[in-house]
């Protein structure tokens, strides 16, 4: 069943067998908001990038985006980069696959952002979420929907920590600028 979270609501990424989950997918869907023009409504493209940045007591080690698609130990994979959005019409356009159970022991927390590559504020983009699947069997977990657009450039949409043995996963849904994950880490640094 699928938990809708509101911003900063947290869900344990416990089975409800008591086992863990060992591989989860953070899914990124977004579509152009139609404009209306002097001959209707249409929609200009909107390149959103996904990133993770793996942290290790809150010092940034490692990130996986378009650039750098697998993460230096492997546990970490991004699927690829979609310039436009909307492609899979509800679906992940861009998605991050953590494999937790090979993810390293020093790693404590991963920031899942969405940032407009191009500079396109969220007032062009609508029916932007992330959502998180259980890997093993597609089951969709939680899914975080980003209402309202806004004036802003780049959201932090979740992060996944160590909760004990286990993790859990936190809605963040901050607003911020900026075109690249550097550009966010300002942002990133007060949500750890």
């Amino acid at each position: 069943m699928t938990v809708n979270m509101t911003k900063g609501q947290a869900i344990s990424l416990q089975k409800d067998d008591g086992g863990s989950l060992t591989a989860v997918r953070m899914g990124l869907g977004w579509q152009a908001a139609p404009r209306r023009g002097l001959f209707g409504s249409r929609t200009r493209e909107i390149d959103l990038d996904a990133s993770a940045v793996l942290f290790a007591d809150k010092q940034p080690v490692d990130v996986v985006f378009f650039r750098h698609l697998v993460s230096d130990d492997g546990s970490v994979r991004h699927t690829g980069d979609n310039l436009v959005g909307g492609v899979g019409q509800g679906g992940d356009d861009e998605a991050i696959l953590v494999d937790l159970s090979r993810v390293p022991v020093h790693i404590d927390q991963i920031v899942f952002t969405v940032n407009s590559f191009t500079g396109q504020t969220f007032q062009e983009v609508q029916n932007a979420f992330c959502r998180l699947v259980d890997e093993t069997n597609g089951q969709e977990l939680a899914r975080y929907t980003l209402a309202g657009g806004g004036a802003y450039t780049a959201q932090l949409m979740a992060k996944v920590h160590r909760s004990g043995t286990g993790w859990t996963m936190t809605a963040l849904g901050n607003p911020a600028n900026g075109r690249t994950f550097q550009d966010l880490m300002p942002a990133i640094l007060p949500v750890l």
